[in-house]
């Protein structure tokens, strides 16, 4: 399911989704590029909030199992995504940021943003044609129980 943990169950389906996985990764590359010790600390804890935020509302919205909640949180993570953008051009702009570790960070956002557009038209799709079921379906063979 992913790298971050071994326990698995129907809830934690969010974990196999791509957009997730890369938007923890911009997460991580913006913490990596931003020094939360510099006097910046607002600004720091702002994009890292909003970053943060995406891959939060992917899994709240997810874990709903509502479709119109689910494509909510979604519309939610895309705001998220925009306001990361913005303060990431705000560092750049005010000599915070590097061109190049900007051009890292719009690299991964674009691809992150583009993969969320696409989830967000094929939840839609699925609501329009009425081919989603609001309760769990899938075997309960598909998940054992994890205990420590």
């Amino acid at each position: 399911m992913s790298d971050y943990t071994q326990k698995r169950n129907i809830n934690r389906g969010y974990m196999k989704l791509d957009v997730w996985k890369k938007s923890i990764q911009l997460l991580k590359l913006i913490h990596s590029l931003i020094d939360p010790k510099k006097p910046n600390y607002k600004m720091t804890a702002q994009i890292l909030d909003s970053t943060q935020s995406v891959s939060s509302n992917l899994a709240e919205g997810y874990c709903r199992r509502h479709l119109n909640e689910y494509i909510q949180y979604c519309y939610i993570a895309l705001g998220s995504l925009g306001e990361t953008l913005t303060r990431s051009i705000g560092f750049k702009e005010i000599n915070v940021m590097s061109d190049q570790d900007f051009e890292s960070i719009d690299l991964l956002h674009y691809e992150v943003e583009n993969k969320l557009l696409g989830l967000v038209k094929s939840l839609e799709e699925k609501r329009d044609k009425k081919q989603w079921e609001d309760r769990i379906h899938e075997p309960d063979s598909d998940y054992s129980p994890n205990t420590p």
